[in-house]
């Protein structure tokens, strides 16, 4: 019997929320808070430019931990960038080894140049049956 194979976009989140990276941190935190997420894509300043995400623990290793004021501290300064994406049509067997391989446990869902969602490493394990 042959498993039919689940791409990334089948399971992957498509509500995505997105900051511009002259924000504050406690722009970001309170945007998080609103909405019950634990990451916000960074808009790119111009076509050219690569994407880029701030997370939640971006904002307890660099404001919270060391104690800084969130007021005086920019998204561009916490953010990485650039961020691993992978693309919608992807298999979601390749799209976790590669998430897993880049070392980081979420990333944007690619399709034609634009961000249409977003995936974790246990969204690709739990909502896929992968094992």
């Amino acid at each position: 019997m042959t498993q039919s194979i689940v791409r990334v976009r089948d399971i992957m989140q498509s509500d995505i929320l997105s900051i511009d990276g002259m924000a504050s941190a406690t722009d970001a935190a309170r945007m998080m808070r609103e909405h019950k997420a634990t990451e916000l894509l960074v808009n790119k300043r111009h076509e050219d430019d690569a994407w880029a995400i701030v997370t939640i623990m971006d904002l307890v290793k660099d404001v919270i931990v060391p104690g800084r004021d969130g007021e005086s501290v920019s998204v561009y300064e916490i953010m990485t960038k650039p961020v691993v994406t992978v693309p919608a049509t992807m298999d979601v067997r390749y799209a976790v080894r590669l998430i897993h391989r880049m070392g980081v446990h979420r990333a944007p869902v690619e399709h034609m140049g634009e961000i249409i969602g977003m995936v974790t490493l246990s969204s690709l394990i739990l909502d896929s049956h992968v094992l």
